[in-house]
């Protein structure tokens, strides 16, 4: 695959070659117009912005099976206070089960993928490889990649010793000299992982270039917390700053907040834009209930 010029404006992604995350990246945008960059877990993607390495940066925050990837929202909340949310894309997503040579499913021993993908692929790996251990990597891609090494190390596919299969793309296997030996291995066929890409708020870059026009309407992100947590129906005086404004709320989960068992922070997906009065003021409302109000982006829907 030839790579534009490194002269052109850097986007991250989840590396290395071969992940979904890469996927995601060559289908949203021009690819002729930014220099892909490849980053070895997703905190750094994020960082990457944060620090000015890179432009922008496409990460994954939503599975439409295993629910939010938590490493993106904590580090948006927790480190990345100057980087925020200004476009979306969807993947569809299909898992493929990946060795050096084929194999049976009974000799697989030890299956390697990023931790966020066995749960979308809890009904395969139930029923076919039950016995096999599952065990993490830093992507996909990596998870490939470990599992060529460790068959040409000398466990390969006519031994007894442990026989090693990742899950990841069809991509990466091809990449890595491997084979597909299932394919559509996700519990549903309309897995979907949903990407934002980010980039700092000072930004002189602009928008990333996009491939497809943008969604017609808009979506805006925000996380809050508060002292007032900890008392009967607070959460509930929040969520009606929205509710008698009629704001659609599309999203809303707790994390916790890492510093003492029972504390939380809240993320909230809405149907509006920031520059909507009655937005405005459901956000004004909420920073007076709240100790921390942060917007992490306003931006157009996929």
């Amino acid at each position: 695959m030839s790579r534009p010029d490194s002269a052109l404006p850097r986007a991250g992604y989840l590396g290395p070659e071969g992940t979904f995350s890469e996927e995601a990246l060559l289908g949203s945008v021009r690819i002729s117009a930014v220099q892909p960059i490849a980053m070895e877990t997703i905190r750094d993607a994020v960082i990457a912005v944060q620090e000015s390495s890179v432009e922008w940066a496409l990460v994954p925050i939503e599975n439409s099976i295993e629910g939010s990837v938590t490493v993106t929202l904590d580090t948006l909340a927790a480190q990345a206070g100057d980087v925020e949310i200004v476009g979306e894309w969807v993947l569809p997503v299909r898992h493929y089960l990946i060795a050096r040579e084929p194999i049976e499913y009974e000799r697989i021993t030890t299956v390697v993928s990023h931790p966020h993908v066995p749960g979308q692929c809890r009904v395969f790996l139930g029923e076919q490889l039950a016995n096999a251990r599952v065990t993490a990597a830093s992507s996909t891609a990596e998870a490939v990649r470990l599992v060529a090494e460790h068959e040409s190390a000398g466990s390969g596919a006519s031994g007894d010793g442990e026989q090693w299969a990742a899950i990841g793309t069809r991509l990466a296997a091809e990449l890595n000299g491997c084979v597909v030996i299932a394919e559509g291995i996700q519990d549903r066929e309309d897995n979907e992982t949903r990407f934002v890409w980010l980039a700092r708020k000072d930004a002189s870059a602009g928008p990333p270039p996009l491939r497809s026009p943008e969604g017609p309407g808009r979506k805006t992100s925000l996380v809050f917390w508060g002292a007032g947590a900890g008392q009967a129906g607070w959460l509930v005086l929040c969520l009606d700053e929205f509710a008698r404004r009629q704001i659609n709320l599309t999203k809303i989960e707790s994390r916790p907040m890492r510093e003492r068992l029972g504390q939380y922070m809240f993320f909230v997906d809405l149907d509006g834009s920031l520059s909507e009065p009655r937005v405005h003021e459901a956000l004004a409302g909420l920073q007076g209930l709240c100790e921390q109000v942060r917007v992490l982006g306003s931006y157009p829907t996929a």
